[in-house]
């Protein structure tokens, strides 16, 4: 382990493409470079010209996973753009489809990505039939993701990509036997929940990151309203997060980087229950209680675990609302502007996304910018790979170890790097 050369060119088990290049001599790290190589692929340009009406759908591709995270960040810039304020009905059904993108993207990341890491396997469906736990995990997954994805169809019109969402409202609303059905489903598996929460408060992989968190904070838990919070008291309208943005060039990386007011910071889930456990849906918190008593936290891994416990909070104030509702069709909203700027700000499943639009007097976007949460934590990643392979060096680890290692790190932070390289101006040194 004095002398290690070693070039991850394939990370599994992420969102999109990632490399790792470690270069140690004489028991020193030279080198520990976390890159995300997918290329340029230019939605900022592409925004410019086209008409706002059609902008939300366009951004939506920016993700096949957290599509509908982008949709409504895009909606909300449009809308407050053309000052446009959302009724209550609106905003209820925009809460229950993020509760159905958590929900569905959480458990995809913890089941299928973060999963075989806790139980050595090499994927999630190497998983032993012949073990009660293992069998019943393999259910449990299957049976949450399609809860999700049930909530979100109902309430967005589809789970990935979503239809109804639009700027001024929802052009479909939920019918009544669909609300059943979703609140059935949503009380079906709350005990795999529950089992999933459990697995992962007691999973002992440690890595205590630096990085201090930031995250959109409301009262109570929601992923949409709020204002930017981090260490300290202060409260940071959404309107102001890009001014406390520092931008980094990481001339081996496809995507831009960041910090927060000079400092490390990480955005996410557990950036999001360190800030806000204590508004957490009351059931959440009564379920959960043994668990949240881990936050705050500064252990990375523990992300696994809050993501766990956002999926809990995401069923019980979903079932609430759906109960408590009945839905009606209502006309858009109509713009009380023709021209303007604005900037919408959402927790999407991997933190904290920021999109800004600017639309001219015929109605076509003159420009725009996308801060993505994978982007945020990059500079963390690499921060941490780097305290990480410090405490390896000493094991004399083999390389598919230290491999292994390496990539379990990175699936903590559950990044999505097809996200991330969509926006970037490279200078490269």
């Amino acid at each position: 382990m004095h002398q290690v050369d070693l070039s991850l060119t394939e990370i599994t088990k992420v969102e999109g493409s990632a490399a790792l290049d470690i270069r140690v001599r004489d028991g020193k790290i030279e080198e520990c470079k976390f890159s995300i190589k997918e290329f340029k692929r230019f939605y900022t340009q592409a925004m410019a010209g086209k008409h706002y009406a059609s902008l939300p759908q366009l951004l939506a591709r920016i993700c096949g996973t957290c599509s509908n995270a982008h949709l409504l960040c895009s909606i909300e810039s449009c809308e407050k753009a053309l000052g446009i304020q959302p009724s209550v009905q609106s905003q209820v059904l925009k809460d229950l489809t993020m509760s159905g993108l958590m929900i569905r993207d959480h458990a995809l990341h913890l089941y299928l990505f973060a999963l075989p890491d806790v139980y050595k396997r090499d994927s999630f469906l190497a998983f032993d039939e012949n073990s009660a736990e293992e069998h019943q995990l393999l259910h449990d997954a299957f049976d949450i993701k399609a809860a999700g994805n049930y909530l979100a169809t109902i309430v967005a019109g589809r789970s990935v990509h979503a239809i109804n969402p639009t700027i001024g409202g929802f052009i479909k609303v939920p019918t009544a036997d669909e609300v059943k059905e979703a609140v059935e489903k949503l009380k079906a598996i709350r005990p795999a929940v529950l089992r999933l929460i459990k697995v992962f408060e007691k999973c002992d992989f440690s890595l205590i990151t630096q990085a201090m968190p930031v995250a959109l904070v409301g009262q109570p838990f929601n992923f949409l309203r709020g204002a930017i919070k981090g260490f300290g008291d202060q409260a940071i309208p959404e309107e102001d997060y890009p001014k406390h943005l520092d931008h980094v060039v990481l001339p081996y990386s496809q995507a831009s980087a960041y910090k927060f007011e000079g400092k490390l910071f990480i955005v996410g889930s557990l950036a999001r229950l360190n800030l806000s456990q204590d508004t957490l849906h009351k059931n959440t918190k009564k379920d959960a209680k043994n668990a949240l008593k881990l936050f705050p936290s500064q252990n990375i891994f523990h992300n696994n675990l809050a993501q766990a416990i956002e999926i809990l909070h995401c069923l019980d104030s979903s079932i609430d609302t759906l109960e408590q509702t009945k839905f009606v069709k209502e006309p858009l909203i109509k713009p009380t502007k023709k021209s303007g700027v604005g900037m919408g700000v959402i927790e999407a499943p991997r933190g904290t996304l920021y999109h800004k639009v600017e639309i001219g007097e015929d109605g076509k976007v003159i420009k725009g910018k996308i801060v993505v949460p994978t982007g945020q934590n990059q500079i963390s990643i690499e921060t941490d790979l780097r305290a990480r392979l410090t405490e390896l060096l000493p094991q004399e680890l083999d390389a598919d170890a230290l491999r292994f290692e390496m990539e379990k790190l990175i699936r903590a932070y559950d990044p999505c790097m097809s996200c991330a390289a969509h926006f970037l101006q490279v200078n490269w040194l």
